[in-house]
């Protein structure tokens, strides 16, 4: 197949790309800065330059490539700009929705976030609402809906990401946080994946019926169980125990990715962040 991944230089998309090649199918790559097209084109795939944001250069560059698949994986939080993303996530995912169709493209892939489920002691399932008071609930639920709106549209729901090129790799905002005595242990709940599950899960779900997924590991964790582990393997002091903290978030169900037949390589990250360097 021809498949378009819309970020593939991104911290997913540079873990997807070789997937796909791997696997026998042309791969166009599209980044917003030429100065990543070069990574790009050294992972065997085609190159395109074009903001998703500018509309009219969206449409022709999916009109010139013309896949047979597109993939979502965009994000704009290299700067911690919320509001960037959400405007991504509406905005941009309207524009390649539309773009895709104008093209003749009946799949699309995209990637969504786990962690917007309404709070329960519970997993949360696929079936589960979202949270409306949680901040990256409008630019989820804007994604989620415009993909829904492709002949055949699957959303990954990802869990928080960790490894090389996260917040959470040694040089990542998450780990300065944690040396700088500003996290504490609370009972908030954060379901994790690595960047290489992820993206392997963006292939198998090239198969998958439509609707979305979660994909998340087998252990959710609050962090006043995450935290400490992670402070050790990066050589810093276990945080202090917040006073009185509330139970926020929810841990999130992998059951439905395993009824289609992906599991994360790392099924804890537990044995992910034994391997952080």
């Amino acid at each position: 197949m021809k498949i378009l991944v819309a970020g593939a230089a991104g911290v997913v998309g540079r873990r997807l790309v070789p997937l796909l090649v791997q696997a026998g199918h042309e791969v166009v790559g599209t980044t917003r800065s030429p100065e990543r097209a070069q990574l790009i084109a050294d992972q065997h795939a085609v190159p395109s330059v074009v903001d998703v944001l500018d509309r009219e250069g969206l449409t022709a560059a999916l009109a010139e490539h013309a896949p047979d698949v597109v993939i979502h994986q965009l994000t704009d939080l290299s700067a911690s700009d919320f509001e960037a993303n959400s405007r991504l996530r509406i905005d941009g995912t309207r524009n390649l929705v539309d773009a895709a169709r104008a093209a003749g493209v009946e799949k699309m892939i995209a990637q969504s976030i786990a962690w917007v489920y309404r709070p329960g002691e519970e997993p949360a399932t696929e079936d589960d609402e979202f949270d409306p008071s949680l901040q990256p609930h409008r630019g989820v639920a804007a994604l989620e809906k415009a993909v829904g709106e492709m002949p055949h549209g699957v959303v990954l729901r990802y869990g928080a990401f960790y490894g090389p090129g996260t917040w959470y790799a040694p040089d990542g905002a998450i780990a300065q946080r944690v040396r700088d005595g500003a996290l504490k242990l609370t009972p908030s709940w954060t379901c994790f994946v690595h960047v290489d599950d992820a993206a392997s899960a963006a292939v198998a779900a090239l198969d998958w019926p439509a609707g979305p997924v979660n994909i998340v590991d087998d252990e959710p964790a609050t962090a006043a169980e995450w935290l400490p582990v992670y402070s050790a393997a990066l050589g810093a002091p276990t945080p202090p125990t917040a006073r009185h903290a509330a139970l926020q978030g929810r841990p999130v169900s992998n059951a439905r990715a395993r009824e289609l037949g992906w599991k994360p390589r790392l099924e804890s990250w537990r044995d992910g962040f034994a391997q952080l360097d």
